[in-house]
């Protein structure tokens, strides 16, 4: 299995030309593929999508893990299908493929795509998409109905995502394996989305920023300034703030107070 590859110059072309309804959405999964850059196997979008959840939600955009199948269609016609609508699990790996959905702005994420041969030889990255149509009509939990299909391209392919039913969810969320690895999902989530945060405040990007439709995010980048930040022991992100009485803090971004009209981190249980 090939390991994911980064590309932190197309983050930063990302961070320099996206549009302030687009910038969280396309730079977070870019920015986590180049953070485990050669350091983890293709095949995790369980663990890929559970981490970007978290570091999504962080930033005040909900994301909800979506299975899906996946025909790769080529320039010739010829199609290939990855994944399946009824994954199974065989020990602590999961047989089949699953990206995130962004309801809000009705984008789908699929960070690990590339591990993908077809799609790993166009090499651009993580794909973000618009799908093809809303999430289900009446559908509070943010998924797109059963069956729905999303189609995108890459390069000279045309990826056809086909949306699995609520079995499929339930067989990645109700397993061992994820409950046994929420905290470390979450811890790691909160460290990507710290790191992202800490870019978006940068010249050239906070205005833009600070213009995304995210009440959060604007509020995280007005507390933050300009703090200086740095990993500790635990290799946990931590920004140095002051206190009430002015003395300094070194705070995990989820320990970061306020205002209490802030809306609450995704996602919310």
């Amino acid at each position: 299995m090939p390991l994911l590859r980064g590309d932190l110059g197309r983050t930063a072309t990302l961070l320099e030309h996206a549009k302030p309804e687009q910038l969280v959405e396309l730079v977070l999964p870019h920015l986590w593929v180049s953070l485990v850059d050669g350091n983890m196997p293709a095949n995790v979008c369980v663990d890929a999508c559970l981490t970007l959840r978290h570091a999504y939600g962080q930033l005040g955009v909900r994301a909800e893990l979506q299975p899906v199948d996946l025909v790769v269609q080529d320039a010739g016609g010829d199609r290939v299908r990855y994944a399946s609508l009824s994954p199974s699990w065989t020990g602590t790996s999961w047989n089949g493929h699953c990206v995130l959905v962004l309801p809000e702005s009705e984008r789908i994420v699929d960070a690990t795509v590339e591990q993908f041969d077809l799609v790993r030889e166009v090499d651009a990255g993580p794909m973000i998409g618009k799908v093809a149509l809303a999430a289900g009509s009446g559908q509070d939990n943010g998924l797109m109905e059963p069956g729905a299909q999303v189609m995108l391209q890459r390069g000279k392919l045309v990826l056809a995502y086909t949306v699995a039913g609520p079995q499929a969810l339930a067989s990645i969320v109700e397993h061992p394996e994820v409950a046994a690895n929420a905290a470390g999902h979450r811890r790691t989530g909160v460290n990507v989305a710290s790191l992202a945060l800490a870019a978006l405040r940068g010249e050239g990007v906070r205005g833009r920023a600070m213009q995304a439709p995210y009440p959060r995010l604007r509020a995280l980048l007005r507390a933050v300034g300009d703090a200086p930040y740095e990993a500790d022991e635990a290799r946990d992100i931590r920004f140095c703030l002051p206190d009430e009485s002015g003395r300094e803090q070194w705070l995990r971004l989820d320990e970061i107070p306020l205002p209490h009209t802030t809306p609450a981190a995704w996602p919310r249980w």
